[in-house]
């Protein structure tokens, strides 16, 4: 009798750095699970705050010895070392996975199609291939454009490989590559939150000034966070220039930015340039707790979330800043305005303009009313229209449309 339902779950991916794309992740890893095994596959150097969040919800991991290299490439020879590198990890995890059989099983991973191409036609060789596209993809010269056109064809044609896109802007950037069949079997899985985690958070009895204490917090003033990798993409320095503008002309206001990744010293020596003294806050999430509750407990204490990206998909922490009825800041590109709609769900600037983020916080802060209106419509937007279980439940359903047509 044929087996109609996979035996294992297998979430890949060859980077330490974690983020939205992991916690995403977990919303499956916990529907798939009503199914199968489910096993996650990830470098060996991995974060610990990273593996507790996987042992929170009973998921088994596995290491592998190889990852890849994040870190910038401005020279010829470093972007030699970058694509070896790259290569190699690849070549290590198909490897490993070739070991493990892959038979009646389910891969899902982050490896990026323009990039891994070859891992992954291989890969639909041996069992179904799902893979996330979080962003949309930059603009690049002609040449590269139709390389990766082609390769998208390749892979498109291969009946046991399957795209899922984070949000609408990454499906849409997509048109032009993937033939129009495959364009509309791509599958809209959007970032999310858990609302029974988030009501939990929401419950608890907080003592703001002993949680003030315990991070080095002020207690005593308006408090302005920010959640992602301390990093130029997500517009730090934007976010430290509107701060201390608006330190200058507020007494009462201080700003945190809490980042899965520890800056170097050189990054917070700049940081300190700013001159904002205690009035500014960088936590590592590795300081938080091992339960991604913890980390919403930590985010009552804002007032406001803000996020100055340049390039984003739809972040999670935003989606989470919503739903957790905190006042959202972003910037009107890519997906954001799919959660954020200005004045409505949140408040919309313009990459890069530490003046409109100035503007927008000051407004906020000295308008209740309006802060109170955007938090509630924020809240209710999410919670209506980025469940973890609606979500998880569509990707699920894909696995087994996939897995029973084979």
């Amino acid at each position: 009798m044929k087996n109609n339902s996979p035996k294992n779950f297998y979430y890949v991916w060859n980077y330490v750095e974690w983020g939205g794309a992991q916690v995403l992740f977990f919303g499956l890893m916990k529907e798939a699970k009503k199914i199968g095994n489910v096993i996650a596959v990830l470098p060996k150097d991995s974060n610990r705050q990273l593996l507790n969040f996987l042992d929170s919800i009973q998921v088994k991991y596995q290491f592998v010895d190889s990852q890849t290299d994040g870190q910038p490439a401005v020279t010829l020879k470093r972007k030699l070392e970058r694509h070896r590198n790259k290569l190699s990890s690849e070549f290590v995890y198909f490897r490993y996975l070739s070991k493990l059989g892959l038979k009646n099983s389910i891969l899902h991973t982050e490896f990026a199609p323009w990039h891994s191409f070859l891992v992954l036609w291989l890969l639909a060789f041996k069992t179904q291939v799902f893979v996330t596209i979080h962003n949309s993809l930059p603009p690049v010269p002609k040449w590269r454009f139709w390389l990766w056109k082609v390769k998208f064809w390749l892979l498109t044609r291969q009946k046991n490989f399957h795209i899922f896109t984070a949000n609408k802007d990454a499906k849409q950037n997509l048109q032009t590559l993937v033939p129009p069949d495959a364009f509309d079997k791509i599958v809209v899985t959007y970032a999310n939150v858990n609302p029974f985690e988030i009501e939990e958070a929401l419950n608890f009895n907080i003592n703001r000034k002993a949680m003030c204490g315990n991070y080095g917090i002020p207690n005593n003033k308006f408090l302005v966070f920010c959640v992602g990798q301390f990093i130029d993409r997500k517009g730090r320095w934007i976010f430290l220039e509107a701060a201390k503008s608006l330190t200058a002309n507020n007494k009462d206001i201080a700003f945190v930015w809490i980042s899965n990744s520890k800056p170097t010293e050189k990054e917070l020596k700049q940081a300190e340039s700013y001159g904002l003294g205690d009035d500014f806050r960088l936590i590592t999430s590795d300081q938080i707790g091992t339960e991604h509750i913890e980390l919403f407990k930590l985010m009552r204490l804002a007032d406001i979330f803000a996020l100055p990206s340049y390039v984003e998909g739809l972040p999670i922490s935003i989606v989470e800043a919503m739903a957790l009825g905190i006042p959202t800041i972003s910037t009107n590109i890519n997906a954001i305005p799919e959660a954020v709609k200005h004045l409505e769900t949140g408040w919309l600037i313009e990459p890069g303009s530490s003046s409109e983020l100035t503007a927008a916080i000051q407004t906020l802060k000295d308008d209740t009313k309006l802060r109170n209106v955007i938090a509630a419509q924020g809240r209710d937007y999410v919670l209506s229209e980025f469940n973890e279980k609606v979500v998880a439940h569509l990707a699920v359903e894909n696995y087994l449309k996939a897995f029973r047509a084979k």
